[in-house]
């Protein structure tokens, strides 16, 4: 099914503005469906000249209507096609009609709602509001209140005061919903009506007096914790003055808090205040974070370990005699100093995986600096390697370095030439991530008196090849040269 932007994008002609102010409607309508216990449909006018569903969001709080989503649906029976035209030609709300929508029991009655959805003066949409009447009943306070306030921000969305441009957006987890605790407030910040809901947070929170009544200003302000920084937003959402969210920290736990200001004509009449009680997710977090920062800590203190004993076989190497035992030492720093940009790498993030494609290019460079001995040698990467699992980082980067190792030394030699790394990214047949990889160099080839897979280096590359249920092979370049091209399965980076 495509996406929002690509139905708007296709089937209509709203401008960039328009699409967003949708985008914004549908990000937040979700609270206007709980508080209606209703179904919402978006409908735009296509570039057919016919109206169609775009968007449906069903109730969290109540009995839903259409089981089936209606995106792609068109308005073209005789009743709902003028309705919408209606609403949108006059921009405003039309309850005018009661139907019966087939359901999984026979058939059901439904009251349907035509609200325009207006932007600067223009309507640019309709949404459609669908209220199973089935279980009709004596309404309790809460419904009676969750409806005033839904048809209220019907109203401001036929007004184009709905949604909330200002809005912040990218705040943590735990945004409070209509099932975790609704408050009105009148236009001077006293409380009007609270679902039980919010109550309990209240209660949690550390207030144990009436909310009804009271300014939840100060119901807030007296409860909460001196040691806690204080969010500068917190009077704009207590108040209700500003579409805003915060947190409050008090009675060992945290409450999340938004505001919504309801308006008339412009001017504000009250607000809602939706509430959750996120202490417990919060604490998780914390507990999450401690850990990350653990792991973090462990990574550093390995690399700074691995950097250390490559220091030591450093100086140990320049205390041996030119000679096998010299070159021995200076690959064994080599090796340790791969591992431990890997470490270094995992310490700089918050999970187990790594961005590879900074390690591969480091080493690359790292290793023509130290095995080149001034010879001129022209590097190039062409593709990418992603996101990678610490085992698979720390196993490729070893791989990586003995293949690019071994074209220096045994290929281009001390008068250089053509370095090339080729990445390929797939799936095999099983859907399983996988890499295929090619280090070419244009040096003087396969030295048969010393084929591939006779040195400790080549026979390491083959040993972690294999453990990555892979392959590798050489073969000569063109027109000369040398041509490695392993490949590895990948684990999830996740």
């Amino acid at each position: 099914m495509a996406t929002l932007s690509e139905l708007l994008r296709q089937r209509t002609v709203l401008g960039e503005h328009d699409v967003e102010w949708l985008h914004m409607l549908v990000g937040d309508w979700q609270l206007i469906a709980d508080l209606s216990f209703a179904d919402l449909v978006l409908w735009v006018r296509s570039t057919a000249d016919s109206w169609e569903a775009v968007a449906h969001v069903r109730p969290t709080t109540g009995h839903l209507v259409y089981v089936d989503d209606q995106v792609g649906r068109r308005a073209d029976d005789e009743h709902a096609g003028p309705l919408l035209d209606e609403a949108a030609a006059e921009q405003r709300i039309l309850r005018v009609r009661q139907v019966e929508v087939p359901s999984d029991s026979g058939s059901q009655s439904v009251r349907e709602e035509y609200i325009p959805v207006v932007r600067s003066g223009r309507v640019v949409a309709v949404v459609t509001r669908h209220t199973n009447l089935w279980t009709t009943r004596t309404p309790s306070r809460l419904e009676i209140t969750y409806l005033a306030t839904a048809d209220a921000l019907c109203r401001m969305v036929s007004a184009g005061e709905f949604p909330h441009g200002a809005a912040p957006t990218g705040l943590r987890r735990g945004a409070p919903r209509v099932g975790d605790g609704v408050i009105r407030l009148d236009i001077d910040g006293v409380v009007t009506y609270a679902s039980p809901n919010a109550v309990s947070a209240l209660h949690r929170l550390g207030h144990l007096g009436e909310v009804v009544g009271a300014s939840l200003a100060q119901v807030v302000t007296e409860n909460i914790r001196e040691s806690y920084p204080v969010d500068e937003g917190l009077p704009l959402v207590v108040t209700g003055r500003q579409p805003w969210r915060t947190e409050v920290v008090g009675g060992g736990t945290t409450v999340s808090m938004r505001a919504i200001p309801l308006t008339e004509a412009g001017q504000r009449f009250g607000a809602l205040v939706l509430l959750r009680d996120v202490g417990e997710l919060r604490r998780r977090e914390r507990e999450l974070m401690t850990k990350e920062a653990t792991i973090r800590e462990i990574h550093h203190r390995v690399k700074n370990n691995l950097q250390s004993v490559a220091a030591l076989l450093r100086l140990q190497a320049r205390r041996v005699p030119e000679g096998e035992a010299r070159t021995a030492l200076q690959e064994a720093e080599r090796r340790v100093g791969t591992i431990a940009t890997v470490h270094d790498q995992l310490s700089q993030g918050f999970d187990e995986s790594v961005d590879f494609d900074t390690i591969a290019k480091r080493g690359l460079q790292a290793i023509i600096e130290v095995s080149s001995n001034g010879a001129p040698i022209d590097s190039r990467v062409e593709g990418s390697f992603g996101r990678l699992r610490a085992e698979d980082a720390t196993a490729l980067a070893m791989i990586m370095s003995e293949l690019v190792q071994n074209a220096i030394e045994h290929g281009l030699g001390e008068r250089g030439g053509a370095l090339e790394v080729t990445i390929e990214r797939l799936s095999d047949e099983r859907g399983r991530a996988m890499v295929i990889v090619s280090v070419v160099d244009d040096g003087k080839g396969i030295d048969p008196a010393r084929p591939p897979g006779s040195g400790l280096g080549t026979q390491i590359v083959q040993s972690l090849v294999a453990d990555l249920q892979g392959r590798i092979t050489w073969e000569p370049g063109s027109p000369r040269g040398t041509r490695a091209r392993f490949t590895a399965s990948l684990r999830p980076p996740n």
